[in-house]
């Protein structure tokens, strides 16, 4: 079924980036109050954080998520597909790795969550990516637009804060404006965010991203409350050693999309995730042995304390 903007189904191919940008003056007001915003720091306490090539869903029922949050988006887009009847909300962290795939399983997963709603609407917000020299974000949100063209439920595009919707020029070169949004699954509010506090295993599964898997993968289970990690392997990765003694810069350079606009953090959490392919070149066996998923449930203090599946069997 087409995306649907001002109650207009959009059942043409669609234009460009740039000229689906200028066509729709409500997209552009919502990104303008985006980018307008404080960015927000926000605490472990009721968070759910989801990686690059991740996603999340859950509801205003959830006892132990109340935010869903990203951040570190250069070239990366962030989704948000939200029921506003059920308040149902779903979440992603998209590098151009699996993207159909994603877009299909989020749009199943939110009408599962709604499914007992008559007048459910869809409304989608895409946030991130900025005029990279690469071209990389404008290519993204493309693939997303028409990844959703496709699904068989009608969409709603409310806020599209992306490619120079989401730049500011800063010397000779492009940067951009927002890199996080966090979500409040009960109030449905959205927001720049940046998120301290990641979860646990944070260099396990950045791992994938440097190691073959381009998987989008379902982090939680939102009926037990549970942050799921793998189960998942990856290709052990050649010359890793190499890798991890070269400087920040030279990191920099060869593993990302953008270098001179990263975080001030990203060579530190890069040497993080390769330390930890290093140590588990076969995750299947020495982290995952018996192909099954760590799982978390989250304290009072915000903490994801490790549960065993035996546990959760118990529960169930």
């Amino acid at each position: 079924m087409p995306l649907v903007v001002n109650g207009f189904e959009l059942r043409d191919p669609l234009p460009d980036a740039h000229t689906f940008l200028n066509t729709y003056q409500s997209v552009r007001d919502e990104a303008l109050m985006l980018c307008t915003q404080p960015v927000k720091i926000v605490g472990p306490i009721g968070l759910l954080y989801v990686n690059q090539r991740e996603w999340a869903a859950t509801t205003p029922h959830d006892k132990k998520v109340t935010i869903l949050g990203t951040d570190d988006a250069t070239t990366c887009q962030i989704l948000i597909l939200r029921d506003t009847a059920s308040g149902a909300v779903c979440m992603a962290h998209i590098d151009g790795c699996g993207v159909e795939e994603a877009v299909f399983n989020i749009c199943c997963r939110i009408q599962e969550l709604s499914s007992s709603q008559m007048d459910v609407r869809y409304e989608l917000h895409i946030v991130g990516g900025f005029c990279d020299a690469g071209g990389y974000s404008e290519q993204l949100i493309m693939s997303l637009l028409n990844a959703f063209q496709k699904q068989h439920i009608h969409v709603h595009l409310v806020t599209l804060c992306v490619c120079e919707l989401n730049d500011i020029l800063r010397g000779n070169i492009h940067w951009p404006i927002i890199y996080g949004i966090g979500i409040n699954v009960k109030t449905g509010e959205i927001f720049p965010a940046s998120f301290p506090d990641r979860g646990p295993d944070i260099a396990l599964r950045s791992a994938r991203l440097f190691a073959g898997t381009h998987q989008v993968l379902d982090i939680y289970d939102c009926a037990m409350n549970l942050l799921k990690v793998g189960p998942f392997t990856y290709d052990p990765m050649r010359g890793v050693d190499l890798w991890l003694s070269q400087g920040d810069d030279f990191i920099r350079q060869h593993l990302s999309t953008s270098p001179e606009v990263e975080p001030p953090h990203f060579a530190a959490q890069v040497r993080a995730s390769l330390k930890h392919i290093q140590q588990h070149p076969y995750p299947d066996v020495t982290i995952f042995p018996d192909n099954k998923a760590r799982l978390y449930r989250k304290d009072d203090s915000g903490q994801w304390i490790r549960i065993r599946s035996h546990y959760v069997l118990a529960m169930r």
